[in-house]
């Protein structure tokens, strides 16, 4: 083969390779170009189902008058479970606020009227009438799980409601129905007799019994013995390590017989309410000291008193010299208002 065919020869087959390349590049286009359309097909589809619920949300958002400003934080709660275990109120939410009292007028007379009135030498009960609704127990009580010295015994509606409860609590842990309730309330002229008989330290109008919140309990078994008046020994210790969790108080504690007035007794129990009554025993206090204690808490800085899952605040007002007294109390919480008999109210909040 002469020079000129080889050389024609090989420009044909270098012609030949230069066009199949340009066929692959051209295909390659073809595909790369199918694959830009179809992505931005899927992008503008994409962007126009983010429009309509970003419209959705806002229609929503303005039907319901929701103002909140969209957010990119994605929220992977599963609503269709119960979260209210998420939801933590602290004490400190429960408090009612400044903005939140309003003011109660109170006449002189409420001063010795309440549940945490005290009684004294010092201090005479003055038969305030609205004070008590003293009922027979003998008739009234709720269950036969204690007993009565007679059929005249009486005491305060409220403190036999719970000295039931009391004395269902004691047969409950201790199947024993010994007690029996061998005092209750006194008139101005039963306490004059006891005093003149020399049975009692108090004249009349001093004595705690006028209340009918303060009783006396005794032991006496159903064989016919008797143990005399209550002590806390044995299964009847029972009630006194209790007596606070009902709203009860020994009213004549030991060690405290220069602010009482009386000697140490242990069967002698005053109906004062919780929270007192807790406040009272966890603190070794008599009620004297517990009267002039709260006189320094106010409703702006008050006693704060938890008992169990309960929370209290516990406040004093001082009682105007002449005419009504404004006492402060929240709006919105259960509150009770009690006069201590001496120069003020006391002021207990149930906070939940």
């Amino acid at each position: 083969m002469s020079n000129g065919s080889q050389r024609r020869n090989r420009r044909r087959q270098s012609a030949k390779r230069y066009r199949i390349r340009f066929d692959r590049i051209a295909a390659a286009a073809l595909v790369l170009i199918v694959l830009i359309v179809i992505l931005t097909s899927c992008v503008k589809s994409c962007s126009k189902d983010d429009k309509k619920s970003d419209s959705s949300d806002t229609a929503s958002a303005t039907a319901t008058g929701t103002t909140a400003a969209q957010s990119s934080i994605v929220d992977n709660l599963d609503t269709s479970k119960q979260t209210d275990s998420l939801v933590i109120t602290s004490i400190d939410d429960m408090k009612p606020t400044a903005s939140e009292f309003v003011v109660e007028s109170h006449s002189r007379d409420d001063v010795y009227m309440g549940n945490l009135v005290l009684v004294n030498a010092d201090n005479e009960y003055k038969f305030k009438e609205g004070d008590t609704d003293a009922l027979t127990l003998y008739n009234n009580r709720s269950n036969e799980y204690y007993n009565v010295c007679d059929y005249v015994v009486k005491l305060d509606k409220e403190t036999l409601a719970s000295l039931d409860n009391w004395m269902k609590g004691f047969y409950e842990a201790k199947k024993n129905t010994d007690i029996t309730v061998i005092g209750g309330y006194r008139t101005l002229e039963e306490q004059n007799d006891k005093y003149n008989g020399g049975y009692s330290g108090f004249r009349g109008g001093c004595s705690d019994y006028h209340t009918a919140r303060t009783f006396d309990l005794g032991i006496f078994p159903k064989d016919g013995s008797s143990s005399g008046y209550y002590s806390p020994r044995g299964d009847y210790a029972w009630l006194d390590e209790n007596a606070a969790e009902y709203g009860f108080i020994v009213r004549f504690p030991e060690g405290k017989e220069e602010l009482t007035g009386e000697h140490p007794r242990t069967q002698t129990y005053r109906y004062v309410g919780k929270p007192h009554s807790v406040y009272i025993k966890q603190n070794g206090l008599c009620l004297e000291e517990y009267i002039e204690k709260i006189k320094s808490y106010t409703n702006t800085d008050p006693l704060e008193i938890t008992v169990g899952q309960s929370f209290y605040q516990v406040y004093y007002v001082s009682a105007s010299a002449e005419g009504n007294t404004d006492v402060p109390v929240p709006q919105n919480k259960t509150y009770t208002v009690s006069g201590n008999n001496k120069d003020g109210f006391i002021v207990t909040v149930s906070l939940n």
